[in-house]
């Protein structure tokens, strides 16, 4: 209940101070000062705050605890305060609560519970920025400075089933050229005309592989732009793609396959966000068999996409209240967090105690 407690107030505090991506400093302030006062040693870069269980033993494996501060802006629909931490009906409301503040918080506890103790595995608790825009500032600037890690476990709100993979994302502005005449006579190449070609492959477009964890490679059109003036023939088109690229595929590879259907000049934004599994064979999923742990491919984006070793996203509260208006997460859903994520780490410590 110790651990419970000080997760819900932790929480609550997070809540009522504002922590857009890239403007998380104040949240990062709090976290950092809930590890000092415990007497726990903290390092931070940016707005990002992380701390070791233990003394750093090169010889043991590591795992990373991950999960994030910042939050996405709320929404015109909020009936409530965003940032004002109201209990209700077994409840706790506010902006952050579901995405990611329950499972953060809950991540805190476990790694609280574990701090000090003898483990087969060297435990590292990160709470990092830039999440919800895959920032540059977050995550992955600061992996450089961690030790590899043989699984991370990030926290979002899977209603504690755990994500064994999830989809990459690539957005790629795309062009098509035309000739610019005057509307009024019969000259010109429209580029309007010439985009619908490659619109109506877009719409049923299905890439070669399906993955067995996440099914089918996704693109989508999603933005598109042409025209200055009525009278003129337009010589340009430009449309946005939106891929969700499956573990079948590299983000490389999935622009190629595109390349080669379409006419329109593809320019992806980022390369950055790769899909990712868990190895056949991991030791994580021989504990989530053990603890009756529903396993799944995850559709959305989180730190995952950054972190370059193997990684499940994993925690309390339910991807279908993120970002949504009155956002909230019950409490009973912190405690059962708290509680999964120690018998996961103990359970994962006596398999790799029993392995060697």
């Amino acid at each position: 209940m110790e651990l419970y407690d000080s997760a819900v107030e932790l929480l609550t505090r997070l809540i009522e101070i504002p922590s857009y991506s890239k403007e998380e400093s104040s949240t990062a302030e709090v976290i950092e000062e809930f590890f000092t006062v415990r007497d726990i040693e903290v390092h931070k870069s940016g707005n990002n705050i992380w701390a070791f269980a233990n003394t750093f033993d090169k010889n043991k494996p590591t795992i990373w605890l991950n999960s994030h501060h910042d939050t996405v802006k709320p929404n015109a629909g909020y009936t409530k305060d965003p940032f004002l931490a109201i209990i209700e009906d077994g409840k706790l409301y506010g902006l952050g609560s579901n995405d990611a503040g329950g499972p953060l918080v809950s991540l805190i506890a476990a790694f609280s519970h574990f701090y000090g103790k003898e483990l087969p595995f060297n435990l590292i608790m990160i709470a990092s920025a830039e999440e919800e825009i895959s920032g540059k500032n977050g995550i992955a600037a600061v992996i450089d400075q961690l030790p590899p890690c043989e699984l991370a476990i990030v926290g979002e709100p899977t209603l504690m089933d755990m994500a064994v993979a999830e989809k990459g994302l690539m957005v790629i502005d795309a062009k098509v050229y035309g000739k610019a005449g005057h509307a009024a006579r019969e000259e010109g190449v429209n580029a309007i005309y010439l985009a619908l070609d490659d619109l109506q492959k877009i719409k049923d477009f299905e890439f070669e592989k399906v993955s067995q964890f996440l099914g089918k490679t996704k693109v989508s059109a999603t933005v598109i732009h042409s025209g200055q003036q009525h009278n003129v023939v337009p010589d340009l088109c430009e449309f946005v793609l939106d891929v969700r690229v499956t573990d079948a595929y590299s983000l490389e590879e999935a622009l190629e396959e595109l390349k080669a259907s379409l006419n329109a000049e593809l320019t992806p934004r980022s390369l950055r966000l790769q899909s990712s599994h868990v190895p056949e064979g991991h030791l994580i999923l021989k504990v989530g068999e053990e603890l009756s742990l529903k396993t799944y491919g995850s559709p959305t984006l989180s730190d995952q996409a950054l972190i370059p070793y193997p990684s499940v996203k994993i925690g309390p509260g339910d991807s279908a209240r993120s970002h949504s208006a009155d956002e909230y997460i019950y409490l009973n859903e912190i405690q059962e967090g708290i509680e999964g994520y120690i018998k996961i780490l103990e359970s994962y410590a006596l398999k790799l105690t029993q392995t060697n």
